[in-house]
């Protein structure tokens, strides 16, 4: 007996990569703007910005996600209220599937903030630069190559192309899936997502005052042992990790702000002194308070 094997069709293929970014802008940030032979798109992580394409100018907010087909020329700035955090990824794609992403805005559903996560994780395994810098124009790559990683980007963002066009052009098929019971996560996921999902809205409550894990427990109704396991689960930190980033997070958007100093910052999010805020701070970024305001404001200046 003869086997015919397939060779598999590609309806998206990304030929080449120029840039993966991730940033954290100041409120006051402003692109002037270019233009390229090149697909690139930006996704709001957080806040919001206005962006310009050609000559069409719209307000982008978080979770949503808009692309700009090549020699468009555009531009993006801060509103002045938040300051945002930004994915920015450009790519080459000859394929036709493309002509859907002409002058589209998106929003992104949890599986493909999932995807973006898993092109930035694996952007840091292999390109030897930093991924805020916005005047990179070239990202040399990691000596000894991580296995697989170049290949991952490439299957992740073509996983996201296709499944941004699979969910807006045909939501009848969509609406059947999620109403189809056996995809639906089991009742024991489902409740512990549901716990998540309680504690981390508690958590973002009380972001301005000190909590214990027997704080957490008792307003939460749920045992320590069962707390710390859900945590490990879903986000793979502990409690009181995950606590200790939001507060840093908190942080390094009130410092993008430049509206209070390091002290007002330090008291506002509930820290002992300025200088266990400075150490925790270090300890989560690898920079001072002062060493990440003066990367971001160097960045924005073009002199980082």
């Amino acid at each position: 007996m003869s086997y015919n094997g397939i060779i598999l069709r590609k309806s998206i293929s990304i030929s080449k990569i120029y840039s993966i970014h991730y940033f954290e802008y100041m409120s006051d940030f402003s692109f002037e703007g270019e233009s390229h032979d090149f697909w690139e798109f930006l996704c709001v992580d957080k806040g919001e910005v206005i962006v310009t394409a050609d000559t069409e100018r719209s307000v982008l907010r978080h979770g949503e996600i808009t692309f700009h087909q090549p020699n468009e020329f555009h531009n993006v700035r801060a509103t002045g209220e938040v300051a945002p955090n930004l994915v920015v990824i450009s790519f080459r794609c000859e394929d036709k599937a493309m002509a859907f992403f002409r002058r589209k805005t998106l929003k992104i559903d949890e599986a493909e903030r999932n995807i973006l996560a898993n092109i930035i994780s694996e952007a840091r395994r292999c390109f030897d630069c930093r991924l805020d810098d916005p005047y990179l124009q070239n990202m040399p790559r990691k000596e000894p190559e991580l296995f697989g990683a170049e290949q991952l980007i490439s299957l992740y963002l073509e996983q996201l192309l296709i499944h941004l066009i699979r969910r807006y052009s045909d939501s009848a098929t969509l609406h059947k899936q999620l109403s189809n019971p056996r995809v639906l996560k089991s009742t024991k996921s489902k409740s512990d997502t549901e716990i998540f999902n309680r504690v981390t809205e508690y958590l973002k409550v009380h972001i301005h005052t000190s909590v214990t894990i027997d704080q957490i427990c008792r307003a939460n109704l749920i045992g320590r042992s069962q707390l710390q396991k859900i945590f490990k689960d879903c986000c793979g930190l502990g409690i009181i990790e995950y606590f200790s980033l939001m507060k840093i997070n908190a942080a390094k958007e009130m410092i993008r702000m430049n509206r209070l100093n390091f002290t007002q910052i330090s008291e506002q999010l509930g820290y002992s002194s300025i200088h266990y805020f400075s150490r925790q701070f270090k300890k989560v970024t690898g920079m001072t308070p002062s060493e990440y305001a003066l990367s971001i404001k160097a960045m924005a200046e073009g002199s980082f």
